[in-house]
């Protein structure tokens, strides 16, 4: 009789050392049981759960190939370096077999050898303008080479130190710039096909999820065949899969295809393209930043000129007439008919524009113009290529927001029903579209009244196809009440543009005198970080880090070994920061992290949902707005042996209309607006931590 999913869930638990958890346990059910019947399971596992155990147990019983993508590296080599090493030991036994996993990346994330063989392009001259970045590269690539010889997987993560973005392109390719192992002299020992056989017998394939939202656009497979996916930080998934439907269009890409070809096609064709790049960086200029409903006129021509002068070239360099013997040219023609054809398929995307688009013009560090592009929703990419023909599982500590799991179904093109689905749900777990077990907090408007972005699937494929899924949370091992204290500034003025409030940084002084340091700053902008680092560092004498003063790693290090520092910064330590323990018994938050009202994306989706009727501030700022407070008031408790304060300096969080839907986004921290509890709070838990050091 084959091993149950909780005697493997015991027997793996044992392995390391840890003790049951009931949350680990019924998330755990609930994954095998979606696993069984395929309907879609969206599980909320708060901090300590143990969620990747929960859902690597079901997915090895499973037998059969199971994806699980992630957002971040970090935890992807968590996986495959820690949890599953430890956990085909412990369970090999007992299902009387040893599972096999793997990690898989897209193919630029490997080192080529057809590249490094071939050396530097004639035509990449991009590094040479300047002879000092040059020499940097030309260092790198020589560490590079030397890497290849002792390599086993060419995976660039495994590279310690690391190499920046221009020494890395010159030893990889995109998938569109590959021969193919057939007609590659290396294909034999290509890294980025000997990871793809190793993923193919895999019965667990950790992957990102980039990776898994190009297997969704591209017409071919690119994880190979799977009926189940895990999609571990759930949050970050239709960022994500955005970000992997954007194109931008800028001179630069222009000049380096035209440069490419240049070889391989007559001179009047590379010309014209040459000509209508440098018209568009002329319009362009002229183009104001942000998002454009509609194309500007002479904008519309630049691109016309762009997609007929693109167009020939890619042809011509797809012509038959050439020496395959050759693989040097042959790669890099195929590399300028890559560059060529991107730059026509963006133009055409781009005069296609219309409802499903969002277009806008913005500046980079180059201070030369890009145009970009992105899908205004991506419910429906999501509902036609990933939730259509598999079972998926997504899972994180943050997807609950407001209150019920509506939210983040609708973006991910869910549908949400009132009433059970047939079956019942998950045991413990609301019905389908539900709210969450508890309810929103009482009072507090909640987004599932708002629809959606019906932006999401102009073809109406499979728009009829009944989806089922099951909402669970599953809670957290800590008792949030008793460790943690939410604290709303509500006597401060409502933050404003120019900055944070003299009134606003005075209370924050206070606190961390009170807390004795042990506080990590979270703030919406860098400005507002280095302006409070700057007054911090006069009035304080404690020590104050502030982010990009060293790198985010160095720096949490740094914060966790000295109790009485500080750390300020933004966004990525609102989502990436673990310190357990009394170095962080303060998280203070500068204000509501609502988007920027210029963000063109969002700023877009709000209008819609408007236009549609709803209320397109619950359903796309409040909503962003919910999900890095979750995030960022998370950072306070990761261990159950941990109190502290979450204090909020924006007194909206106690006074707007949607202040109730925000909160019940948060860990149920115990609440409070008294300022002076608070400081007789964090002295005693500072006092506690200093007698206990």
């Amino acid at each position: 009789m084959p091993a149950s999913v909780s005697d493997l869930l015991t027997a793996a638990v044992a392995a390391i050392g840890g003790a049951e958890r009931t949350g680990q346990v019924q998330m755990a059910g609930a994954v095998a049981d979606a696993i069984e019947t395929g309907d879609h399971l969206i599980v909320q596992a708060g901090t300590g759960t143990g969620k990747s155990l929960a859902y690597l147990v079901p997915a090895l019983a499973h037998g059969d190939r199971v994806v699980v993508a992630t957002a971040t590296i970090a935890l992807q080599n968590q996986l495959v370096g820690r949890d599953l090493p430890r956990l085909v030991e412990a369970v090999s036994p007992l299902l009387s077999r040893a599972p096999r996993y793997a990690i898989l990346k897209g193919r630029r994330n490997y080192l080529c050898r057809q590249r490094l063989h071939d050396g530097v392009p004639d035509e990449e001259q991009d590094t040479l303008f300047d002879p000092k970045p040059a020499s940097e590269v030309g260092k790198q690539v020589i560490r590079l080479r030397e890497w290849a010889e002792g390599t086993e997987t060419g995976d660039r993560d495994e590279l310690i130190p690391g190499v920046d973005d221009r020494a890395w392109s010159q030893v990889s390719v995109t998938a569109s710039d590959c021969l193919g192992a057939p007609r590659c002299p290396f294909g034999d020992e290509c890294f980025a096909e000997l990871a793809r056989e190793r993923a193919a017998g895999a019965d667990i394939v950790v992957t990102n999820h980039a990776l898994l939202a190009i297997d969704a656009l591209e017409p071919f497979p690119v994880l190979g065949e799977h009926g189940v996916v895990v999609v571990d930080e759930g949050h970050e998934l239709v960022d994500r899969v955005t970000n992997a439907a954007t194109d931008e269009l800028r001179v630069a890409m222009i000049e380096r295809a035209a440069r490419r070809s240049g070889r391989y096609v007559k001179d009047t064709l590379v010309n014209g393209l040459v000509a209508a790049g440098a018209r568009f960086g002329l319009v362009l200029d002229g183009v104001p930043q942000g998002r454009l409903d509609t194309l500007p006129q002479e904008l519309v021509e630049a691109l016309v000129g762009i997609r007929d002068s693109a167009h020939p070239v890619m042809t011509a360099l797809a012509a038959e007439d050439r020496d395959r013997s050759d693989q040097k040219a042959e790669a890099n023609r195929r590399r300028a008919r890559t560059a060529a054809q991107e730059v026509h398929e963006v133009a055409v995307r781009l005069l296609e524009h219309n409802d499903y688009d969002v277009a806008w013009c913005e500046v980079g560090n180059d201070r030369r113009g890009a145009l970009r592009v992105a899908p205004l929703s991506v419910a429906g990419l999501l509902r036609e290529a990933l939730f259509n023909d598999r079972t998926v599982v997504l899972t994180s500590a943050t997807l609950a927001l407001g209150g019920t799991f509506d939210v983040i179904a609708r973006q991910v093109g869910l549908p949400v029903a009132a009433g059970p689905i047939a079956g019942g749900p998950v045991a413990g777990g609301p019905v389908a579209g539900g709210p969450v077990a508890g309810g929103p907090v009482a009072g507090g408007p909640v987004a599932t009244a708002e629809p959606a972005v019906e932006a999401d699937n102009p073809s109406g494929a499979d728009a009829g196809k009944e989806l089922r899924w099951q909402g669970l949370d599953v809670g957290s091992p800590f008792d949030f009440g008793r460790q943690g204290i939410l604290y709303v500034a509500r006597h401060l003025p409502p933050p404003g543009r120019d900055g944070s409030d003299p009134r606003a940084l005075a209370e924050l002084i206070e606190l961390i005198e009170a807390a004795g340091g042990r506080t990590l700053g979270l703030f919406s902008s860098h400005r507002a970080a280095v302006a409070a680092a700057a007054i911090a560092r006069d009035r304080l004498k404690v020590p104050v880090l502030l982010q990009g003063e060293d790198s985010t790693a160095q720096l949490v290090t740094r914060f966790a070994a000295d109790q009485e520092s500080c750390l300020f910064g933004t966004l990525s330590l609102w989502q990436g920061v673990d310190v357990p323990g009394s170095a962080c018994q303060l998280v203070a938050i500068d204000r509501i992290p609502f988007p920027r009202p210029d963000d063109p994306v969002r700023s877009a989706r709000q209008k819609a949902v408007d236009e549609a009727g709803g209320n397109g501030f619950l359903t796309v700022a409040a909503a962003h707005a919910a999900l890095l407070l979750a995030q960022g008031a998370g950072r306070l408790i990761r261990g159950s042996a941990d109190r502290g304060v979450v204090a909020v300096l924006d007194p909206r969080l106690a006074t707007a209309r949607y202040a109730g839907f925000l909160r019940a986004s948060l860990p149920k921290f115990w609440y409070t607006t008294d300022p002076a509890q608070v400081r007789r709070s964090l002295v005693n838990l500072a006092t506690a931590a200093a007698g206990a050091g």
